[in-house]
């Protein structure tokens, strides 16, 4: 099947490719992998690498014997290992590399989203290969994006990627499990991602990875609707890179909505983790449907505990569908105190003009299918 062109593309390496048998890195399928990066640099493709691998360099200098590695041991290792990982890829290409650590919380936060997307795009400009990975050492639990599929997605939204290319240790996605059924068959396009999609994946088995083929297809949800294709490939096999390279697909393809989000509804929906909810009334909740702003009227009920500038979600007291999601310009404390009222009645109660909207309608993202 021939693949739809592209110009700028983010490849994904998972620690199946880089760990293979979770004791260390090995370059065992890294340099077809390069093969195919040091090409597209020549055809003039640019080329963001998302890398796992930092946790599999470092179990070489921090040995630990227990399959449950403490979170304090992983983050060590990464430490270590991330210097491994940078000089293992480093080696293979003539051009300057650059390495690019972030967390959730980097993302999250709109300003230094805003930097790191620069950056990514001057490192571009100037012909550098950013190699990307989640700052494990000092990534918090709640400052996580969790697995490298997911990040990757991220990035080639940051980037403006035409295409996501996710490698690991798999042809793509079937429509049963091929360990388990060996009559399984790999589906070749993937149009639309429904939850009959989302229950053909399974588990990861290995130790250091922490994705499997669920958070590859979360991946392809979040690029998909940025108008990005997403492949899942098998980057074991040298022909697949060799396929790549003549337009050829050899995993599954997820193809792009043809309708795709802006940059900040993108950010919005799948980069923002919701910090609590905002309960509203049928016909407010419709208004915020429309196209409106939130205001404190019609607001019936607050859950959770959030402050100025965290993202919420906004739910359909009536049904309890939720309904949009957004960045709420008061904390649920005084929220609270001033739900259901007129902006005119807040002002004589407390003696100051409250901000009219709770959320303004242009940091608002309409949850349609949820």
């Amino acid at each position: 099947m021939k693949m739809p062109s592209w110009q700028r593309a983010v490849v994904k390496v998972g620690s199946a490719l880089i760990a293979p048998d979770d004791t260390g890195t090995s370059s065992k399928y890294l340099l077809a992998i390069a093969r195919f990066i040091i090409e597209c640099h020549e055809r003039g493709q640019e080329v963001v690498l998302v890398s796992s691998g930092s946790a599999a360099a470092g179990r070489k200098h921090i040995s630990y014997d227990s399959d449950t590695i403490p979170v304090t041991v992983k983050k060590a290792m990464a430490a270590v290992g991330q210097t491994d990982m940078m000089a293992n890829w480093s080696r293979f290409f003539d051009f300057p590399c650059a390495q690019v650590l972030m967390t959730h919380g980097d993302l999250r936060d709109r300003a230094r989203y805003v930097s790191i997307r620069n950056t990514l795009h001057t490192l571009l400009e100037h012909n550098v290969l950013p190699i990307v990975n989640e700052n494990d050492a000092l990534a918090t639990d709640e400052m996580k994006v969790g697995d490298n599929d997911n990040l990757a997605a991220m990035v080639a939204t940051l980037v403006d990627a035409d295409a996501l290319f996710i490698c690991s240790d798999i042809d793509g996605l079937f429509d049963a499990d091929p360990r388990v059924k060996p009559d399984a068959k790999k589906i070749p396009v993937v149009d639309k991602i429904t939850e009959e999609i989302f229950a053909l994946a399974g588990g990861t088995t290995n130790k250091i990875a922490t994705g499997g083929m669920r958070t590859k297809i979360e991946a392809a949800e979040k690029a998909t609707s940025h108008g990005i294709d997403t492949y899942i490939v098998n980057g074991r096999k040298g022909e697949t890179f060799e396929l790549l390279l003549h337009g050829k697909n050899p995993g599954t393809l997820f193809s792009r909505q043809q309708d795709p989000m802006t940059n900040k509804k993108h950010w919005l929906r799948h980069t923002l983790v919701s910090q609590g909810e905002i309960v509203v009334d049928a016909e407010t909740a419709n208004s915020v449907v429309a196209g409106q702003s939130l205001t404190t009227m019609g607001i019936v009920d607050i859950q959770g505990d959030f402050n100025r500038g965290d993202a919420v979600v906004i739910r359909n007291g009536d049904n309890a569908e939720a309904v949009a999601k957004g960045i709420c310009q008061y904390s649920s404390h005084e929220l609270i105190h001033i739900k259901g009222q007129e902006v005119s009645a807040i002002a004589k109660q407390y003696g100051y003009s409250p901000i009219t909207e709770v959320i303004e309608s242009n940091d608002l993202m309409i949850l349609e299918d949820e």
